[in-house]
């Protein structure tokens, strides 16, 4: 298995769609270029701020195959997998480890049905006995969270690496960051709490905010690191103030406005979704003046 070390700041990457509802590489090409300037210490495509939900595997690869050529070893890259089966997260995780990725995140199963903490270790397993690349468990979906004890099961799987806790919880993250921080890297994936998470120990994050402001949460990353809890509170507001702009259920749309805002070409969310309404891109916009990113 790949030792790749992941921590820091690290940054998902936007999908572009056209008009016509396909992905754009070429604007894939220039967010990543964006987001490697920015110091990101690491890439994750095809999650989801990248609506890996809505990819097909064709899709998922071609886009990993894009990043992984324009990082060129720069950063790891991690290639999301968001799938509601062990045999459809099988095959897209060897897609994805053939289009050259470095680490693999994978959600767990969070259809209507609810499975056992075993089947839970099952499924990591046998993606992590096919692959043999390391895994980051996506603790992202509020009503199928896996708990610290589902976890704590999953330390004899040699490939789960990682865990990416979100679903608005820093309860869940304290607890896993008090019994599980030495056998686990834990990646904080609470956008507008990222200050405390690093505070209490988290070893980086992986999340959405740092995709629209990458200069600034690498700078507060950098700034608790370095114990200036004076910087990180400012850079921690600024972000907060972007965060609660973008934060909708449309997230792929609000995101891109945010992109977009700053000059950067982040092409359309996918279908259903619209682009933002002019009343959302007004809202963003402000929050990006108080953040004096525009």
């Amino acid at each position: 298995m790949k030792d790749v070390q992941l921590g820091g700041m690290i940054s998902t990457v936007v999908t572009p769609f056209d008009e016509n509802d396909q992905v754009n590489l070429d604007l894939l090409r220039g967010e990543v270029k964006f987001l490697l300037d920015q110091g990101v210490t690491a890439i994750c495509a095809c999650g989801s701020t990248g609506e890996g939900q809505t990819l097909s595997l064709e899709e998922s690869a071609a886009i990993c195959a894009t990043v992984v050529d324009e990082v060129d070893g720069r950063v790891p890259v991690i290639g999301g997998v968001i799938q509601n089966s062990t045999a459809q997260a099988k095959r897209y995780s060897l897609a994805l480890k053939e289009a050259g990725v470095d680490a693999l995140q994978v959600t767990p199963v969070h259809y209507v049905f609810a499975p056992s903490p075993e089947e839970t270790v099952a499924h990591y397993r046998e993606i992590g006995e096919a692959t043999d690349l390391p895994i980051v468990l996506y603790n992202v979906v509020p009503w199928a969270l896996v708990p610290v004890d589902t976890i704590e099961l999953l330390r004899d799987v040699p490939q789960v690496t990682a865990v990416k806790q979100s679903g608005g919880d820093i309860h869940l993250l304290a607890d896993l960051l008090h019994r599980m921080r030495d056998r686990f890297t834990v990646l904080a994936a609470l956008d507008d709490l990222h200050y405390p998470a690093f505070v209490m120990g988290a070893h980086g994050a992986l999340a959405a905010i740092p995709t629209v402001t990458p200069r600034l949460s690498v700078e507060l990353w950098d700034a608790v690191q370095a114990g200036d809890h004076t910087k990180a509170l400012e850079l921690h507001e600024r972000i907060l103030t972007v965060w609660r702009a973008i934060d909708a259920p449309n997230l792929p749309a609000t995101i891109k406005a945010a992109l977009e805002l700053q000059g950067r070409s982040a092409g359309l969310p996918r279908r259903p979704f619209r682009p933002a309404t002019d009343a959302e891109r007004a809202r963003i916009r402000t929050a990006l003046e108080a953040a004096r990113l525009i």
